[in-house]
């Protein structure tokens, strides 16, 4: 199958939703499909062949965070030729309201659309605002997917439309593989933990994990060595980390992908202190497939992803309190923290990228499907189409495929 998948966020800073196209981009070219990704990056920056660029992005607030995005008549243009002349049988567009390349390819699609949405904000103001704009082309997708059931009560809630739950997946064995840092491994009287995620996003939740640890130190109690990875202003975060604990706190700044699977295999545990705005938890399956107990707010998302598993723990979103006596419950005790990691390998597996990718393979068929059964339809959009279109070309004639 010949798929155009639409991400609309900047493939140059990473994100879930940009690491979830990524690789399930792929996962399909390595299955022998032939996928192209389009999204906004700054035109210097090395990619794969089988992505192109829709122009660069700008540093835009959205729907609560900062989003990098394009829009404008000229990505327009550009999103409208890829789409036209992609020779396509589906175009997959990942979060269809967001304004950016996946509105415009939404705008510009003659052909079957599956729409991803990865969004949980049931008081989303950015879908509210668009709802009346948008709703003549979101008649346009042939079949909707969420990323979990809290996203699909956003589609649900602002679409009147139903989506099949289908999660992100994660490569479990590379992260199951990653071998151990000796930089990042605990050890009695220094245990260690890591946070992933954009340091100067507050949602993320640092600020509420520095707060627990300065509560750990005030109460006596042994302060684990916490490490920082991901994208942001390195020098401003430092500042905000309490006197006392600066020579427990290390930032690692932005890391690549097998340093952070070494990461997450080496910690005594993964902390998601995040206080809001999340449709699902990529990073807690890739710290459960290295083997690392998790320590998370017990946001619905979270706790969808952890299950009744064993596989972590939660406290109350916001409160360092809680988050501080899961830190000594877990750290203080290693049979626990054993039981955490094999339940946690155990769980990722459900999320594994063969599974969740032969689920979507199966969405992309039904719609391709249900489009060549409608005669009318596949006159203009599809596989039909397409085999007319290259018949044309090679002077075959415009006869039935």
């Amino acid at each position: 199958m010949r798929i155009g998948m639409v991400c609309p966020y900047s493939f140059d800073v990473p994100g879930g939703v940009q690491f979830h196209v990524r690789d399930l981009a792929e996962h399909f070219r390595a299955q022998g499909h032939d996928v192209l990704v389009l999204a906004p990056s700054e035109e210097d920056e090395s990619h794969p062949a089988w992505f192109t660029s829709c122009g660069r992005p700008v540093a835009v607030p959205y729907n609560g965070s900062v989003a990098r995005l394009t829009f404008g008549p000229v990505t327009s243009a550009r999103v409208g030729r890829w789409v036209d002349e992609g020779d396509f049988d589906l175009l997959h567009i990942h979060e269809p309201v967001t304004p950016s390349a996946s509105v415009l390819a939404l705008w510009a699609a003659r052909l079957p659309v599956v729409a991803t949405f990865h969004t949980s904000t049931l008081r989303s103001r950015a879908m509210h605002a668009a709802n009346p704009l948008l709703r003549p082309s979101m008649e346009k997708i042939n079949a909707r997917i969420a990323v979990s059931e809290a996203a699909r009560q956003t589609v649900l809630t602002h679409l009147k439309a139903d989506a099949y739950v289908i999660p992100n997946g994660v490569d479990v064995a590379a992260f199951g593989s990653a071998r151990r840092d000796p930089r990042f491994v605990g050890r009695p009287g220094r245990r260690t933990v890591a946070f992933l995620g954009r340091i100067d996003e507050s949602r993320k939740g640092l600020a509420i994990l520095l707060a627990a640890l300065a509560e750990l130190d005030a109460s006596g109690s042994e302060v684990p060595h916490l490490f920082v990875a991901g994208p942001g202003d390195v020098a401003e975060a430092a500042d905000s980390v309490p006197a006392a604990l600066t020579d427990r706190v290390e930032f690692l700044g932005l890391v690549s992908e097998p340093d952070k699977a070494a990461l997450l295999a080496s910690v005594d545990a993964y902390i998601a202190p995040h206080t809001g705005g999340e449709s699902f938890g990529i990073v807690l399956i890739e710290a459960m497939a290295a083997g690392a107990p998790v320590i998370a707010s017990d946001l619905e998302a979270f706790c969808s992803v952890l299950g009744d598993t064993g596989a972590g723990v939660t406290f109350p979103v916001s409160e360092p309190a809680g988050l501080a006596e899961r830190l000594r419950q877990v750290l203080g005790d290693d049979d626990l923290r054993a039981r955490m990691s094999r339940a946690g390998r155990e769980r990722a597996g459900d999320f594994d990228w063969e599974s969740v990718a032969a689920r979507i393979m199966a969405v992309y068929e039904t719609v391709v499907e249900g489009v060549e059964a409608a005669p009318l339809a596949a006159e203009s959009t599809g596989i039909v189409a397409r085999v007319r279109r290259r018949a044309h070309k090679l002077g075959l004639g415009g006869g039935d495929a």
